[in-house]
């Protein structure tokens, strides 16, 4: 029933709040006493009901609140307080206050639980893209395996669990095993294990969904997967999530994920997280792990494909050089090699050759010349008959390219050294003497993998070699080097015959570094063709009888 003296103001706002509002509201009047509430207000404030006075059944905060948004009412024209924030048994609740003319407050209780909540799963979403970029900034750093694995184990034990396992590829018999505990060390091994010994990991390591961390049994987990720090205290395994690393095409390996503590299990919004993790990491590793892989047979081709490193064979001293057309290039058209006569009194075979081009094109066709010319070897007796073999087997690649040559047999007869040289389309070698005289190997003779065998024509050349004396073969890079005042000056032969004259005397591999460092000046940074350099050289050293006096020895100097 309304009192006489409510007014008409008072009686609307009254029911405005209406028994079924949208949000609880309490209507109090300036003594502090209820003067009514809606249905939702008497859920929130079980004791609230009209004529009670608000301190006696609201928290003290609201009551507080109240009085707060009485005092300017003096017509001072200030608004009261514009909103008031307090707890109500578990809820946050914030009260907005509602002035109404005869100088009573209608307050709005608004539970904010739900904004909380969503703020909060805001705030773990963010901190959880956080991580996922640091994790993709950290790996991503990186191509090694190891330095990879290492940044996933150590940032999926700081945000993931209170320790973490990863689990590599195999290779042989050996897992790749990482493991860290949240704040600790990281422990790298290589380990036979048996993924079956793991609940979930022979799943995660073939590429499968994870299995729920609810059906993993933490008792089962191997004493492996374990890492040493994580069970020091006498702490025990609480839960486990196994999540696969998916790569590309093919799966990276997996990540085990371990907790302590019982209660702290993880939940399904922590193991869609632990997915995305592996994801980013799992990519990472993948793109290392390929890296790794195509780096390994890049090396093991490029060290077929590089000119070997010469030292002295039955008493002859051969030194080579190369030098690429590029810095960044480390092979390309030009190659030498020496060929080891089965025994002193054989004749060990030398080549330096040229390929048309430069790069990686022309150091594959080098390569296939390299290995045809190793298995020809049994003719290499022959010049002509080898060179036509040669010829025939270009002729019938499917490579274009075509190759120039020069081809030495060495035999070492006392003090002196006897050569069959050959040239095949190549600048003709040269001879320094003694005294420091250059001269032209009588040699020539037509590229190879260009013209039919039947126009194969070739001159070989007896040469002899006192000690000190030297045979060197190079390719056209040297001559056609560019450099000079204006860059435009070939090396030219002339050029290279005076350094060469300057070199007498010098052992093998002084000859060709002298040439080499010579022709690099020359060209000065410049644009040039790949460099290759083959000496042969009769060292000044005697031949040493065995100990029995009758057999020969090694060679001294």
């Amino acid at each position: 029933m309304k009192t006489p003296t409510e007014s008409k103001s008072s009686r609307s706002t009254r029911a405005s709040t209406g028994r079924r509002g949208p949000y609880p509201s309490v209507t109090v009047d300036g003594r502090g006493r209820v003067l009514s509430c809606n249905d939702r207000a008497g859920a929130l404030l079980d004791r609230v009901r009209a004529g009670a006075l608000l301190s006696d059944v609201a928290p003290s905060w609201l009551a507080e609140a109240h009085a707060d948004a009485l005092r300017p009412a003096a017509g001072d024209g200030r608004d009261p307080v514009a909103v008031a924030r307090g707890r109500i048994g578990e809820a946050t609740v914030d009260a907005f206050p509602s002035r109404t003319a005869d100088g009573a407050v209608a307050w709005w209780l608004v539970d904010d639980s739900d904004l909380r909540n969503v703020r909060d799963e805001l705030d773990v979403e963010r901190n959880r893209s956080r991580v996922l970029q640091e994790i993709s900034g950290e790996l991503l750093a990186s191509l090694n395996v190891d330095r990879c694995m290492e940044v996933t184990a150590r940032m999926a034990a700081q945000h993931l669990a209170d320790a973490a396992v990863i689990v590599g590829v195999k290779a042989g018999r050996l897992y790749p095993v990482t493991r860290c505990v949240t704040g600790g060390p990281v422990e790298q091994e290589r380990i036979a294990v048996d993924p079956d010994s793991m609940p979930g990991l022979p799943e995660a390591l073939a590429g499968f969904p994870p299995v729920p961390s609810r059906w993993i049994d933490p008792a089962l987990v191997p004493e492996w997967a374990v890492p040493r720090q994580f069970t020091q205290d006498g702490a025990r395994i609480g839960s486990v999530v196994v999540v696969p690393l998916p790569g590309h095409g093919v799966p990276a390996g997996a990540i085990v994920l371990l907790r302590q503590s019982e209660e702290a299990a993880f939940t399904q919004a922590e193991e869609a997280f632990a997915r995305l993790f592996a994801a980013r990491a799992g990519v990472a590793l993948s793109a290392a792990r390929i890296y790794a892989e195509q780096s390994h047979i890049t090396d093991v081709l490029m060290r077929e494909l590089l000119p070997p490193v010469l030292k002295s064979v039955h008493g002859i001293d051969f030194s080579g050089r190369y030098r690429a057309a590029t810095a960044s290039e480390r092979i390309g058209g030009d190659f030498y090699d020496v060929h080891p006569a089965a025994g002193e009194d054989g004749e060990t075979f030398a080549v330096l050759g040229d390929v048309c081009g430069k790069g990686l094109e022309a150091a594959v066709l080098t390569g296939k010349i390299r290995n045809t010319i190793e298995a020809l070897l049994p003719f290499a007796a022959d010049h002509l008959k080898l060179l036509t073999l040669l010829n025939n087997a270009l002729l019938s690649s499917h490579h274009t390219r075509f190759a120039t040559l020069a081809l030495a047999s060495v035999r070492r007869e006392g003090n002196r050294l006897r050569l069959r040289v050959s040239s095949a389309g190549h600048p003709t070698p040269l001879i320094l003497r003694a005294d420091g005289r250059v001269e032209a190997a009588r040699t020539k003779g037509v590229l190879i993998g260009a013209l039919p065998t039947d126009r194969l024509k070739v001159t070989t050349a007896a040469v002899e070699l006192a000690p000190g004396e030297t045979c060197l073969f190079y390719s056209d890079g040297i001559t056609e080097a560019r450099g000079g005042p204006l860059g435009d000056t070939l090396f030219g032969e002339e050029r290279l015959r005076q350094t060469l004259s300057e070199c007498a005397g010098l052992p093998a591999e002084a000859v060709t570094e002298r040439v080499q460092m010579v022709a690099t000046q020359w060209a000065d940074g410049r644009p040039h063709d790949d460099l290759a350099l083959l000496s042969i050289t009769a060292p000044r050293r005697n031949h040493l009888a065995a100990v029995d006096g009758h057999t020969r020895g090694r060679f001294t100097s």
